[in-house]
């Protein structure tokens, strides 16, 4: 399949989520539970197809570190982090601060895989953050100062720099590793490791009596973990972490026009503005933009 299905299909599906998991939330169930329970799904769906289709589960020790290191960092703490932040600070803010996970990925895989800065990448992640703050702009105002919202930010940044370390450990480990092997084991170990934690700090567990939140859980477990996270993987292993990231600042221009449709979303000049930046920016990070092109290439060359 070539890379453009595997960020468009992606890039669908985890923009439909967010209407998804509003399903999740306002139960007497924590949150973080309907986390855990989503990616124990996810893996055992995967278990179940790895099975069947007889694929090669044995993995050295070395490797089954490196996946136990992904589940901790990239579905642990970066969700665990994620919705301690959602209850301090808006949506749109976590929005905006969603386009760090691209300069931490350049950071990291610079520092521990050896990898070229790509300037392409930089630039256009930049023009994403200017995108998605022009589409947030209204609800940005909004934003009041306080201790709730520095809890909010420092959350946010632990959420976003722990995906990163997971996406530059995922690109790592996938140069000598099939997708959807990897994939069965960092959800297994960071699902457990999230309900093992819930579970040493008490926290009740209560299911929901209402069938929306396990139709929901359903199609979270399966397209916006097993099909997405299958593609964003995939696009880890071809493209690499940092131009893989730039999903993050997509799938909210999708999570838009789902609104528009159900929630009755107003758009605005300077949102219309904010998706040109966005997808300008997107053009530019996947190297489609030819006067960046000539620009990259001189400059490695001097």
């Amino acid at each position: 399949m070539p890379n453009a299905f595997y960020f468009i299909l992606c890039t669908l599906i985890w923009g439909s989520t967010w209407l998804a998991i509003n399903f999740q939330i306002g139960h007497a169930l924590e949150p973080t539970y309907a986390v855990g329970i989503r990616f124990l799904l996810a893996a055992l769906i995967l278990g179940i197809f790895c099975l069947v289709t007889r694929k090669n589960m044995r993995f050295t020790r070395k490797q089954h570190s490196q996946f136990l290191l992904v589940g901790i960092f990239f579905y642990a703490l970066d969700y665990g982090f994620l919705y301690a932040a959602q209850q301090h600070i808006v949506s749109a803010l976590l929005a905006l601060m969603s386009s760090s996970v691209i300069y931490f990925n350049v950071v990291l895989r610079r520092v521990f895989l050896g990898k070229a800065v790509r300037l392409e990448v930089l630039v256009g992640a930049t023009l994403g953050f200017l995108g998605i703050a022009a589409i947030f702009a209204p609800e940005l105002e909004k934003v009041s100062l306080g201790a709730g919202l520095g809890f909010g930010l420092l959350f946010a940044f632990c959420s976003f720099f722990s995906a990163a370390i997971g996406n530059v450990i995922s690109e790592n480990t996938l140069d000598n590793v099939p997708v959807v092997q990897m994939n069965f084991y960092t959800m297994l170990y960071g699902s457990v490791t999230v309900l093992f934690g819930l579970q040493v700090t008490q926290t009740p567990f209560v299911l929901p009596d209402t069938a929306s939140f396990y139709y929901a859980l359903l199609y979270l477990s399966l397209f916006g973990s097993v099909f997405a996270f299958g593609c964003y993987m995939k696009l880890i292993q071809n493209i690499g972490s940092d131009k893989a990231a730039y999903v993050v600042l997509l799938y909210p221009l999708v999570a838009l026009v789902l609104s528009t449709f159900f929630e009755g979303y107003q758009w605005s000049v300077l949102a219309i503005i904010g998706v040109v930046l966005v997808l300008f920016g997107n053009a530019c990070a996947m190297g489609k933009v030819k006067f960046l092109q000539r620009f990259t290439h001189a400059a490695e060359r001097d």
